[in-house]
């Protein structure tokens, strides 16, 4: 059974930084693209960041500059540094994996970590 745990939320004060991780069990699955979301309260989740299998990233228009998308040494992790966080960031972040289990592919969320930016 594939699980995904992020983990590095917190608080944080206006243009503060934040290195969110995640990492995906059995080290044995092959992931495909990996991705970062947030959602708050009544509204839908959201895109934040994307890394395709190929390695190219892409992000919300919103973040682009202050954060970064990578894939840790172990191939089954990947992180999201948050640099000059603004209140406008404050969700919960949820990790994405797609993974290629050879008939099909699905995806997988954790079960998120908060981040709150505050003064």
């Amino acid at each position: 059974q594939v699980q995904v745990m992020e983990s590095g939320g917190g608080l944080v004060q206006p243009g503060g930084s934040l290195r969110l991780s995640c990492a995906a069990s059995p080290s044995t699955i092959t992931i495909l693209n990996m991705a970062w979301y947030r959602q708050t309260p009544g509204k839908q989740r959201e895109l934040v960041a994307h890394r395709s299998a190929s390695g190219r990233t892409s992000y919300a228009d919103s973040v682009k500059g202050r954060f970064a998308i990578s894939r840790g040494d172990a191939k089954n992790t990947v992180f999201l540094q948050m640099n000059n966080l603004q209140f406008e960031d404050t969700a919960i972040y949820y990790c994405n994996i797609q993974v290629d289990h050879g008939v099909s592919y699905f995806d997988y969320f954790g079960q998120g970590t908060p981040v709150t930016v505050s003064s």
